[in-house]
């Protein structure tokens, strides 16, 4: 696999994890705790399948087969610190949801 495919993967797992976090955040907002739950889950593993994919591109780096800085790593990077950034806000945010709603009862 050549390294703008490893890196592409970077940012597929990164935008998935970004649209299941948003998605959890929509579920909540309609009371349904219970997917905005899982969906947050699957966003984490997202996020865990782009970290590996990253640690592996360090691995390689740190015994000598670096790989030239792009701006298409950089993107990547940028993606998934996004999608990190949005999945730790939007469970704060659901956190909140659940705290308003049983004010409602």
């Amino acid at each position: 696999m050549s390294d703008e495919q490893i890196i592409f993967n970077v940012i597929v797992c990164a935008g998935n994890a970004r649209a299941k976090a948003f998605a959890a955040l929509e579920a909540a907002k309609k009371g349904d705790f219970n997917s905005a739950s899982s969906l947050l889950s699957e966003a984490a593993e997202e996020i865990l399948k782009a970290h590996e994919i990253q640690n592996k591109l360090i691995s390689r780096e740190a015994n000598g087969e670096g790989m030239n800085v792009t701006l298409l790593l950089a993107h990547a990077e940028d993606h998934l610190m996004a999608a990190i950034l949005a999945k730790d806000l939007i469970s704060e945010m659901i956190d909140l949801y659940k705290i308003n709603s049983k004010g409602d009862d």
